[in-house]
């Protein structure tokens, strides 16, 4: 009994330091963290996006001497702000003037879908960590391509209901035009907006005939393909056209949409997200999906809430996706696609 209270008494002494010789050697540094992203240096030229995990696709929106875009500030670099807790992880972003994309593929498992990931941020800074490039591996294990939207922000001069949707549209247009060459079904291309991006999404649900319209010049190399989402996700969302009693008119192919927000704890989005609602329900648009959760909070993205329900929504979204047949093979027809047809040949609801 002795010999085993001694031992024990060194093996604790041991995990404490305490047994180490006055003489051993000191461990090794920790290296410094390896391919830390950073922003570009200007050059003179158009700024070049950088990719803000490994592996990034990224590309410009708009060809050089675009007029959607600025002239005398495309040139500036983009500026960070970086995660102080976690290393090598992009936070915020500010001072987007050649608005991009960031592409990440899906995996063996690839279903064809793709989501256009639409950070927040008040329209003030992007929140490209929480609500762009942390979701990536989530989608990534259901076969999900997601591609990370940089818009331009109405804090560096730009008008976010006009600039930043038309930068949201032609990524769905960009997405589309690559769709064969990235492994995508051109029919189950959505997008993802989150607080003040889930604003550009709902835009981008039902603006998309003008926009094309807009943009059907033979000189263009996207005429022709329709910035139209396929699905959307509106998640804790701004105010949409419908805020205040807007009627801005809703095409009757409009896409399915899935919609969640806190309700107590985050009232004012969550009426703004009832609004959105209301306007596609009252129109009978197919396979919206609306969850109000009793406890939560704004901004939480994908992460889980403290246990409760409304940090199992990614799950709920899944649900949704499978239920619409997002989540199947490549280049089979969607339930959703079924449903939008049927309606616009005069189906009604059940």
């Amino acid at each position: 009994m002795t010999r085993r209270l001694a031992f024990t008494a060194f093996f604790i002494a041991t995990l404490l330091g305490g047994g180490a010789s006055a003489q051993q050697a000191a461990l090794p540094p920790v290296p410094a963290p390896q391919a830390m992203p950073q922003p570009a240096k200007a050059t003179g030229k158009p700024y070049q996006p950088q990719a803000l995990l490994p592996g990034g696709i990224v590309m410009p929106l708009w060809p050089e001497g675009s007029p959607y875009l600025n002239a005398k500030r495309v040139k500036e670099a983009e500026v960070y702000t970086m995660d102080p807790l976690t290393k090598g992880r992009v936070e915020r972003i500010v001072n987007i003037h050649n608005p991009s994309i960031e592409v990440h593929f899906a995996g063996a498992n690839n279903t064809g879908a793709a989501i256009i990931l639409v950070p927040g941020g008040g329209h003030r800074t992007l929140v490209v960590g929480l609500e762009g490039t942390d979701p990536v591996p989530f989608f990534y294990n259901y076969g999900v391509t997601t591609i990370v939207l940089r818009n331009r922000l109405r804090a560096d001069g730009y008008d976010a209901k006009v600039d930043a949707v038309r930068d949201l549209q032609q990524a769905v247009r960009l997405v589309r035009a690559h769709a064969g060459e990235w492994k995508i079904d051109p029919k189950k291309i959505g997008v993802m907006g989150f607080s003040a991006g889930a604003e550009l999404t709902m835009a981008a649900a039902i603006q998309y005939d003008d926009f094309d319209k807009a943009n059907s010049a033979a000189s263009d190399p996207l005429a022709g393909i329709t910035s139209r989402p396929d699905f959307v996700g509106s998640i804790y969302p701004g105010p949409s056209l419908f805020t205040k009693g807007g009627t801005p008119p809703i095409p009757k192919n409009a896409p399915p949409s899935f919609i969640i927000c806190a309700g107590w704890g985050d009232k004012v989005h969550a009426v703004w997200a009832d609004e959105y609602f209301a306007a596609m329900l009252n129109a009978d648009i197919p396979n919206v999906e609306f969850h109000i959760y009793a406890i939560g909070k704004h901004g939480a993205g994908l992460s889980w809430r403290d246990g409760t329900a409304m940090g199992t929504w990614p799950a709920r979204f899944t649900d949704w996706m499978k239920d619409l047949g997002f989540l199947q093979k490549p280049g089979v027809e969607t339930q959703a696609a079924k449903d939008v047809a049927a309606f616009v040949a005069g189906a009604k609801p059940q």
